[in-house]
């Protein structure tokens, strides 16, 4: 009987080969280094554990299962990088390199299975850190703070102001979120620049069955619509407010639970509400768009240090690249902390460290062995 072999119409047996080496390495580059991570990182916090009685099965399948595509996704680009070295190098030491450019091929074509496997870890490392992970990052926030670091979970917020509708100014003295409850609340309406509504409430609740949903106390509502000002009091009150506490409670690592439809619901509402923290939710967004070209740019940077044979192995290449990488990573680290901080777009944040490594890749083409 026949045997019969799937083939790729456009991918010829060069291409599978080197393809089918890029991903196994990649793949198991991330198992054999996430799991010294997550070995790591049991012993360092094996004490909180025991001490906030954290539940085995949440440590397992809550913070685990959540932490692992976590940081894989987190750092794909340096487990590509990392793969590359690796088996080029090894390809390099056989001749196999040597070989293909004898036969004829030139450096570019034994590029383009690199840059497709890089499209495709790019793809998926889009897709889970657009959709996929941020549903399991809050979980894992969630385990964070009640298990490994209290004090983090931001839950008051004083002097609150903020546009929560067209011409509607909403002021809060304080807000208890372990209560649900702000004090000395006030919800200003203008109308061409004019003041024709001024509410006030000694206490206020927020309804966590229903969003946008507020009980008012001890009310008092000036009504400046007509001439004549119009002065009313109600003991309760229920109304909906367009605010919830997670507009003004904003927490370091929030956006990282948002997906991306997420984060632009949430970078246009703190615009609208003019509260100026739209920087660390612009920078994520950003930032998810620009991570996965960082395995074209590494991809290119490995084949070009590794193809070429060298009598000391991989030592020179493997450091060289490791060099590169903890640069980029450092780099975009900086470039992000300098928009939320600093006022520097966040756009330009997120991609500058691709523009600069870039040249840096391309600078190496031109030097790569021919």
């Amino acid at each position: 009987m026949k045997k019969i072999e799937w083939k790729i119409p456009f991918l010829n047996r060069l291409d599978r080969y080197l393809m089918g080496k890029f991903l196994g390495t990649y793949f198991f580059s991330i198992i054999l280094i996430i799991s010294i991570a997550v070995v790591f990182d049991y012993n360092e916090n094996i004490d909180k554990f025991t001490k906030n009685n954290a539940p085995l099965h949440d440590i397992i399948f809550v913070y685990y299962l959540n932490f692992i595509p976590y940081y894989a996704n987190l750092f794909s680009s340096l487990f590509v990088f990392l793969s590359v070295i690796f088996f080029t190098t090894k390809l390099a030491d056989n001749s196999e390199i040597i070989a293909m450019q004898a036969a004829g091929v030139k450096f570019t074509r034994i590029m383009r299975p690199y840059m497709l496997s890089a499209a495709l870890i790019a793809i998926i490392t889009f897709v889970l850190g657009s959709e996929v992970i941020p549903r399991g990052s809050l979980k894992r926030l969630n385990f964070e703070k009640m298990y490994k670091s209290k004090n983090r979970n931001v839950t008051t917020a004083t002097n609150l102001q903020l546009q929560v509708d067209t011409g509607v100014i909403a002021f809060m003295e304080h807000y208890d979120d372990n209560i649900k409850m702000g004090m000395h609340f006030s919800l200003d309406k203008f109308e061409d620049k004019k003041l024709v509504s001024h509410l006030t409430a000694v206490t206020m609740n927020y309804d966590t069955l229903s969003r946008y949903k507020w009980h008012l106390n001890n009310v008092t509502i000036r009504d400046m619509r007509t001439n004549r000002e119009i002065i009313t009091h109600y003991n309760t009150l229920d109304t909906t407010i367009i605010m919830e506490p997670k507009d003004f409670l904003i927490t370091k690592y929030m956006e990282q639970a948002m997906t991306n439809s997420e984060l632009i619901e949430q970078i246009e509402k703190q615009r609208i509400r003019g509260t100026g923290q739209t920087a660390q939710f612009e920078v994520e967004y950003h930032k998810r768009f620009a991570s996965p070209f960082a395995s074209f740019i590494m991809a290119i940077i490995g084949l070009t240090l590794s193809a070429k044979k060298r009598k000391n192995g991989m030592g020179l290449a493997l450091g060289t690249g490791l060099g590169l990488s903890a640069g980029y990573i450092l780099f975009q680290t900086v470039s992000s902390t300098f928009s939320i901080n600093a006022g520097l777009p966040p756009i330009i944040a997120t991609w500058l460290p691709n523009v600069v490594f870039s040249i840096i890749a391309i600078y190496l083409i031109r030097k790569a062995p021919k």
